[in-house]
């Protein structure tokens, strides 16, 4: 299995409803790594899994809708917990459909896999993989 790996990073505020937060229950900022994992079994006739530009340019794309916001105050993101593991889930399905579209290169239909990784901290991390045939759900 191939894979190439981008990354970038993101920083928020947010609150999580629910006594299981604690002290997150309160408006609270983060700043997460964020690391874009495309897998595939084969490379194309140019030896290339995905277009790497592309795909960091995809990434800050899917990643601008977040970026220095207050997930509290998004409509997309109206009652929900948009915890480390949703992100991922999330940003994971904002890629697989730039995959779809076309808009990391040819040789991206290959693409068998996407492991969308966020790092709250060195010592904290949350992970959501999945089949590109997956799209974003809740």
């Amino acid at each position: 299995m191939f894979s190439l790996t981008v990354c970038d990073h993101i920083m928020v505020a947010h609150s999580f409803r629910g006594a299981e937060f604690g002290p997150a229950q309160r408006l609270h900022g983060a700043t997460f790594a964020v690391e874009a994992e495309f897998r595939a079994e084969r490379l194309d006739a140019l030896h290339l899994l995905v277009d790497i530009g592309l795909a960091k340019v995809e990434l800050r794309r899917a990643l601008d809708g977040l970026d220095y916001r207050n997930l509290d105050a998004e409509p997309a993101f109206a009652g929900l917990n948009t915890t480390t593991e949703f992100l991922c889930h999330h940003i994971h399905g904002l890629l697989v459909a730039a995959l779809k579209a076309g808009r990391l290169g040819p040789q991206a239909e290959n693409v068998t896999g996407l492991k969308v990784l966020l790092r709250e901290s060195p010592n904290a991390w949350a992970a959501y993989e999945g089949p590109i045939g997956e799209g974003p759900t809740a």
